[in-house]
């Protein structure tokens, strides 16, 4: 079992020194949950549209000495080519990093009006019978060519791809991740999204470090969080909460995402600058969250790179074999 990072608080020592109170940290608090390879955390670059910007992601990862376990693509399997596919496939493969696309169409992108009001309407959700199937269409062409991590926006799809792969017709070692579109908020919600097939879950950026040991009271599913967090999901920077975000939050993936920036979706070659220009400033992102680490000696109890394995989790009964006999 991976060692225990020890609470870490900026400048607590120096703060102790002159007498000034430091908060106490309950090891209650500490999550008892690891990946299987006894792994505290992972790491993940997102928003990697294109063979371009994950040939930038990898070349100064290697540069900046920043392992990465997994890749993101936002915009769809649908806005890629084939080729494009298989590139990225083959780039990932070459260096035993997950890639992990986004399935089909959004209520954020088709005709429905509500979506574009204050309230939101049903955001990322598949609309309709036709928006479920085009995931569904998404996952399948995504696993033919090669990809093994599926990213939902949508309860429905999740449910729907986990009952294919019970069923056979996705590979058994096919990953669901869940967007931070429709993170859950609370441990109930996260238990929910874990039984309907989640292999690890997106939460919102702005839960606190309470929320986060909620969870872990009821659930071992990875989590993913972004350290930094893209304007349209708040902008935030926790750089300084990272360990403890890990101490509270184990199994995690540190999202290296980046506010300031526009969006990427859906990408198209008409943002092709800006996409290569924020690939490479997550990567350096990424670089300043695990120097940081290392000052405040919590960097040891990443998993090996390569590991993408969740576990044994929990999941709701499915009609598996009625479906492998139809």
């Amino acid at each position: 079992m991976t060692t225990r990072p020890a609470p870490r608080r900026p400048g607590g020592d120096a703060l102790r020194r002159i007498g000034h109170p430091v908060p106490a940290d309950d090891p209650a608090d500490t999550s008892p949950h690891s990946f299987p390879d006894g792994g505290l955390w992972r790491t993940e670059v997102p928003s990697v549209e294109s063979p371009e910007a994950l040939a930038v992601v990898l070349a100064e990862s290697e540069r900046l000495g920043v392992p990465v376990h997994r890749v993101s693509q936002g915009s769809g399997v649908w806005m890629l080519t084939d080729a494009e596919i298989a590139e990225m496939v083959g780039a990932c493969a070459e260096r035993a990093v997950e890639l992990c696309l986004f399935t089909g169409p959004r209520g954020t992108w088709d005709t429905g009006a509500a979506t574009r009001t204050d309230s939101g309407g049903g955001g990322l959700r598949a609309r309709g019978q036709d928006g479920l199937a085009g995931c569904v269409e998404d996952a399948l062409r995504a696993v033919a060519l090669g990809v093994r991590c599926l990213l939902v926006a949508d309860e429905g799809v999740l449910w729907t791809l986990h009952r294919l792969r019970e069923a056979g017709t996705l590979p058994a070692d096919t990953t669901f991740k869940v967007s931070a579109l429709i993170g859950p908020v609370n441990p109930a919600a996260y238990a929910v999204h874990e039984r309907l097939g989640a292999d690890s879950l997106n939460v919102p950026s702005d839960l606190t470090l309470a929320h986060l040991t909620e969870i872990r009271r009821v659930s071992r599913a990875p989590m993913d969080l972004y350290v930094e967090a893209p304007d349209d999901l708040g902008g935030y920077v926790r750089m300084y909460e990272t360990a403890e975000l890990i101490r509270r939050g184990a199994p995690l993936y540190l999202k290296f995402g980046l506010s300031r920036s526009a969006g990427l979706y859906p990408y198209g070659a008409h943002l092709r600058e800006h996409a290569l220009a924020t690939a490479r400033e997550r990567v350096r992102r990424g670089r300043l969250v695990l120097d940081l680490l290392a000052r405040h000696g919590a960097d040891g109890g990443m998993s090996p790179v390569g590991s993408r394995n969740p576990g044994e989790l929990h999941r709701f009964a499915s009609d598996v074999e009625a479906l492998r006999s139809s």
